[in-house]
């Protein structure tokens, strides 16, 4: 195997520092409280605060370092292909709300940056969906009269900007990219000068839904709010139906230099080869190329490795020359009807709302769940036809999409026992001597699955294997040297540290001793 280039971590972290927050100390109050500060978290707040509504923004992080730090940063409402299926299982009225709300996130984003007068290297591109295999073709023309059909300017196209032939694609006008840290500093920064509080390295271990509500941390602290907004990326306080309707999926994200005369001059997506996704942005004279794919389920890939060598490799092959300087990866889920969950949390939670299931279009989908929620939490009008497709207690939802719930459950309920008995095989008969630098195993010490990783340096970190959202066991990613629950998407560090909810608390600590018997 060839060493990994670039060097690991987001472009966007690296190129937009935040203040730091305090972590939340004693007990506050206010008239909503917002549990994550992402891109949907950060819009809400905002949102809410120019409507007169008093804020806390807890993140258990830091803010804009997660999803958000992390994404590629194309704010469209051409997503992949949505609109041919959305008109076919819920209609031409729901294909057409879910562009005309797609394109308001997408021009809210261009006016709020005007009002606050931030550079976020804001530009406009046209966004395409293209095959290279001709057997593609009908789906992209079937995509782009239904997305024509549903009010966006789009057509099918023949040739694009991309340096290599296509057999065809999805164009549409007047979307847009920019960088994600950049705008969210600049709302942060206004959200506080208005009165609004940011908490982060604050974990929300418990939500009690009363009246009022009351959110409780991991230190013991508390906020007491009317109303809440989970903004967590995955609903960390939904067990029940809303985590059957949501799949997880990393994507790994390469990137590298290129001269501005070989920019593509647009943002490209294609479902071909493990899924590929093209953009770049502004870098020094020229652009930084940014390539996304080789998908799959957190905790179940071996070889991240792997899958890294392939996407530079086809970077590679199709921008020649191009160096990859970066690499990083990406973590979203999507709901089993392909459209977001923004609204009430359940049938009966009145006063809690939650955003979620953007299937990687959380750009103009974070905005947009600031538009929608920022109105029903305020009690101001909202447009009925968004709120009604987007909220999450949905009629037909769960039947529509039935078989899909039922394999996400079954991918669930398979991982939950064969991993189990794995540990009981291979694993326990290896021991912690078997686990080589650099690298973790799931072994069974003292009779226990225990997550063991060994540093370079030969030292040993040893915790519980056992997931602690719902019991799954983790696995070890070793690109990113992560613990990751293939289940519910839950990421821990080596030192069983939450990285990645939907988790609450870290996995225990074990002493990492071999199993003698």
């Amino acid at each position: 195997m060839n060493e990994l280039t670039g060097t690991h971590g987001s472009h966007w972290l690296r190129t937009a520092a935040f203040p730091a927050y305090p972590p939340l100390t004693g007990d506050t109050e206010a008239d909503v409280a917002v549990i994550g500060g992402g891109i949907a978290g950060l819009s809400v707040a905002w949102e809410l605060t120019r409507a007169g509504r008093s804020v806390v923004v807890l993140e258990g992080g830091r803010v804009a370092g997660g999803v958000t730090g992390h994404t590629t940063a194309k704010v469209s409402a051409l997503h992949t292909l949505v609109y041919d299926d959305l008109r076919k299982s819920r209609g031409p009225d729901a294909a057409r709300a879910y562009a005309q709300s797609q394109m308001a996130a997408v021009r809210h984003i261009g006016e709020v940056a005007a009002e606050l007068g931030v550079d976020c290297e804001l530009e406009g591109r046209a966004a395409f969906t293209y095959c290279e295999d001709p057997g593609g073709v009908e789906k992209l023309r079937a995509e782009a009269e239904a997305a024509r059909e549903a009010g966006l300017d789009a057509s099918f196209v023949t040739e694009t900007g991309l340096p290599f032939p296509v057999a065809g694609a999805v164009r549409v006008e007047g979307q847009a990219q920019f960088h994600p840290r950049k705008y969210l500093r600049a709302l942060a920064e206004d959200l506080t000068a208005r009165g609004g509080r940011i908490h982060e390295r604050t974990r929300v271990v418990d939500l009690d839904r009363g009246e009022p509500c009351r959110l409780t941390t991991s230190s013991g602290d508390s906020v007491t709010a009317r109303d809440v907004v989970v903004a967590t990326h995955h609903p960390v306080f939904d067990r029940g139906m809303l985590t059957a309707r949501l799949t997880q999926h990393r994507d790994l994200v390469v990137a590298g230099p290129l001269p501005a005369d070989r920019d593509p001059d647009g943002m490209y997506i294609t479902q071909e080869e493990g899924k590929r996704s093209v953009r770049t942005a502004p870098y020094g004279d020229g652009r930084l190329l940014i390539v996304t794919g080789e998908v799959f389920a957190p905790g179940t890939e071996p070889d991240t490795e792997g899958r890294y060598e392939r996407l530079e490799r086809w970077t590679r092959e199709r921008f020649p020359g191009v160096e990859i300087t970066h690499r990083w990866a990406a973590q979203d889920n999507a709901s089993t009807d392909t459209v977001p969950l923004i609204g009430p949390l359940h049938h009966g939670d009145g006063h809690v709302y939650v955003v979620t299931g953007f299937a990687g279009w959380g750009m103009a989908g974070g905005v947009l769940s600031g538009l929608l929620l920022g109105s029903l939490v305020a009690g101001r009008p909202v447009e009925r036809e968004w709120a009604e497709l987007y909220d999450p207690r949905r009629p037909g939802a769960v039947a529509r999409t039935a078989p899909a719930v039922a394999k996400a459950q079954w991918d669930v309920g398979k991982h939950f026992v064969k991993d189990r008995l794995d540990s009981l095989g291979a694993g326990a008969r290896r021991t912690v001597d078997d686990v080589r630098p650099g690298t973790g195993e799931v072994l069974r010490v003292e009779g226990r699955p225990c997550a063991v990783y060994r540093e370079e340096g030969g030292s040993l970190h040893s915790v519980s294997a056992v997931c602690t959202h719902m019991g799954c066991l983790v696995a070890f990613n070793p690109a990113e040297r992560t613990w990751e629950c293939p289940c519910h998407g839950s990421r821990f560090g080596v030192d069983g540290d939450v990285l990645q909810g939907p988790a609450l608390h870290p996995l225990e600590r074990r002493e990492p001793k071999e199993d003698r018997g």
